[in-house]
């Protein structure tokens, strides 16, 4: 959940492509860069506290750990495509010169991601959860939206709001 938080917020902010000028082409790559670091931010804080959350042994916890950030890379790869596409679709529209094909093209490619992707994520939750008890699946779950939760705030303050608790 962390990274479906963190993915929407990258592209919502995300900025740049193939006709960018040199200055926003710097600034993405700034962009992007931030993104990554917020990233590793948030693989670091899965890998330091999934051992704890879920009350794993070492074996399991290292068993664990690659299926976790694999999780991880391919619930972004998935994210950052369908965003891409999003994007494309949105520019194509907004030329006012996009064709019935070029349309139908990229809503099937869209399309075919999102069958395809989520189909991945299960796939690799699965082999996760193979590994985990119930009651550590379980847990999973909760520490995935206590993580989102938390990195929500962190943002939240980070811009200058007011947490939902305080007001």
């Amino acid at each position: 959940m962390i990274w479906r938080w963190v993915l929407g917020l990258a592209l919502v902010a995300s900025v740049g492509g193939p006709g960018v000028a040199p200055a926003e082409a710097a600034g993405s790559q700034r962009s992007q860069e931030r993104w990554e670091e917020a990233f590793r931010m948030v693989d670091a804080y899965v890998i330091a506290n999934l051992q704890e959350s879920l009350g794993l042994d070492e074996a399991t916890y290292e068993e664990a750990i690659p299926l976790v950030n694999k999780l991880q890379k391919t619930r972004r790869k998935f994210y950052g495509e369908r965003g891409r596409k999003q994007r494309e679709m949105r520019r194509l529209l907004r030329s006012g010169s996009a064709t019935e094909t070029q349309v139908i093209e990229l809503l099937e490619s869209y399309k075919g991601l999102e069958i395809e992707g989520p189909e991945r994520i299960r796939k690799q939750m699965s082999e996760l959860d193979a590994l985990l008890t119930h009651l550590q699946q379980a847990k999973y779950r909760v520490f995935e939206v206590e993580g989102e939760l938390r990195m929500r705030d962190l943002m939240r303050r980070g811009r200058g709001e007011r947490s939902p608790k305080t007001e």
